[in-house]
């Protein structure tokens, strides 16, 4: 596997650690991308390629995303048939985590390795909080649990390549893209054990906490808030129907043709990011199919728990939520699987140099 780096104003940590990747494993190939870090850190990235490292170059700073973008093309351009472990340059990853994450990835042949930090002993309060808030963000939009998600240590197989530069986001937000868009393809996602590493609380981090965390939040939001428009809704429309009409069966038919219509629009334009004019009937097909499951899950449900006394509205909350899960789980793998709008492949630096290790 290739170590793809990216790195802005990097200090000699980045040094450091090419320098004992390769003296770990001499054979590792190492990709550094410089993000328009500037003249003054020329020296580091010079020190960085004399050690072994091949060096791309962004004129000016892109953003992290494009930068692993501009070295996912470069590996499958340059090397063909090989995957990609990404890591961060700030000494957040030791080498043999970083090895060892990749050789987890060649074994098992999966989709996504994570090197998941446990977050115990001394670690920085934005830190700790930050990931356990994502964390249970990316299961309660998801269904998935995952243990870090914000981890830059990943491993990612040949054939994810393509893939990879279709994702959207070009900063901070695309990693967590990543996962989200795995969650919502069905593409199987390990994560091994590896150490939890910040040195001078995380200082040399250029992660800003107020637009990067709205950038890394928004894909989050906009799962949350089509299930919960959907909801409200349904929820509206139900109370509505059963006031004038009297009929549950109806009343229960009517708000879930109307909340579906609401949730199928936003989750295929918004959610998903399907282009307007590309092509929908057999994604509308799919998706009211799994809809009639649900109404029918949906109406027995409410049925047996009104019958036994259990108020309206209660019933409609406890019957939503359980099914919750289930449908959305049959959108992300059946209804909305594929490719959402595309990215234009990031295209390799003028400034490339190679140094090839002695």
């Amino acid at each position: 596997m290739i170590v793809l780096i990216p790195a802005y104003e990097p200090d000699e940590r980045l040094v450091h650690l090419v320098r004992a990747l390769r003296r770990e494993r001499p054979t590792t190939d190492v990709v550094l991308v410089d993000d328009g870090s500037g003249p003054a850190y020329a020296p580091v990235f010079a020190a960085a390629a004399d050690a072994g490292a091949t060096l791309l170059t962004h004129p000016v700073n892109q953003g992290k995303g494009r930068a692993l973008k501009t070295g996912f093309t470069y590996v499958a351009t340059q090397h063909p048939g090989q995957g990609v472990v990404c890591a961060d340059c700030d000494g957040q990853h030791t080498p043999a985590d970083i090895l060892a994450v990749a050789d987890h990835a060649l074994a098992e042949d999966t989709a996504v390795v994570l090197g998941a930090r446990q977050f115990t002993g001394s670690v920085p309060l934005r830190s700790r909080f930050g990931n356990a808030c994502t964390r249970w963000a990316f299961r309660a939009g998801t269904g998935c649990s995952v243990q870090d998600t914000q981890t830059g240590l990943r491993a990612y197989p040949a054939h994810m390549l393509p893939w990879l530069l279709g994702v959207r986001g070009e900063r901070f937000e695309y990693e967590l893209v990543v996962l989200l868009r795995a969650a919502a393809e069905g593409l199987p996602v390990e994560e091994i054990t590896i150490a939890t590493v910040y040195l001078d609380g995380n200082a040399s981090s250029h992660f800003r906490p107020l637009v990067d965390s709205a950038r890394i939040y928004a894909p989050l939001v906009r799962f949350a808030a089509s299930s919960l428009l959907a909801f409200a809704v349904d929820a509206l429309v139900l109370l509505a129907l059963m006031a004038l009409s009297g009929s549950l069966l109806a009343s229960v038919v009517g708000a879930r043709v109307a909340s579906s219509s609401v949730n199928f629009a936003v989750n295929r334009l918004w959610v998903f990011r399907r282009r307007a004019r590309q092509p929908a009937g057999r994604e509308a097909i799919r998706y009211w199919v799994l809809a009639v499951a649900l109404l029918l899950a949906g109406y027995g449900a409410l049925w047996a728990l009104t019958g036994m006394g259990v108020p309206l509205l209660v019933a409609k909350v406890g019957t939503d939520l359980a099914l919750f899960v289930v449908g959305y789980q049959v959108q992300r793998t059946a209804v909305f699987a594929g490719t959402t709008r595309p990215v234009p492949a990031a295209q390799r630096s003028h400034s490339e140099r190679s140094v090839n290790a002695g």
